[in-house]
């Protein structure tokens, strides 16, 4: 049986998630932004989603969506834990988030992934995410990827 729950980003689930996110980034790049920084407001309600995926009792992926303005929303903290992955979680989880955020208004997506991360860019381009300047400062080109996805350019390739 399997279930998504909205939950504090703060959860214990949620935690244990995004530092095996992390964990990941660091053995792929050497570095990573620590998950443990973002502000829990970030992905509050009404402006801010979090999202864990279970398999049975056991939280298998998560990701969050907030606003950066009234009608651009950020993708965040997406991950799937290794042994649930190719099972669609990852797509379910990224549709629910944009659903929660275009019926709040929002018309356009960002994101960002690592380009090594060579599962997510698949995912991300199969949903209408096209790579895009950096929208974070600081951000090393060859190492980060940011996507933007308009919304009615969301067709599947």
């Amino acid at each position: 049986m399997t279930s998504v729950t909205a939950a504090p980003y703060d959860h214990p689930d949620a935690r244990r998630l995004t530092r095996a996110l992390r964990a990941e980034q660091l053995g792929l790049y050497g570095f990573a932004d620590d998950p443990d920084t973002t502000p829990e407001a970030d992905f509050a309600p009404p402006t801010g989603l979090f999202l864990i995926f279970y398999v049975g009792q056991e939280a298998a992926g998560c990701g969050g969506v907030r606003l950066l303005d009234e009608h651009t929303a950020e993708i965040k903290r997406m991950y799937v834990s290794s042994d649930a992955r190719g099972h669609g979680i990852g797509r379910y989880l990224l549709e629910h988030l944009e659903r929660h955020a275009a019926g709040r208004g929002v018309t356009r997506f960002m994101l960002e992934t690592g380009r090594r991360n060579t599962a997510a860019l698949a995912l991300y381009d199969r949903t209408g995410y096209l790579p895009c300047p950096s929208y974070v400062a600081g951000r090393d080109p060859r190492v980060n990827r940011a996507m933007t996805k308009s919304l009615g350019s969301s067709s599947p390739r």
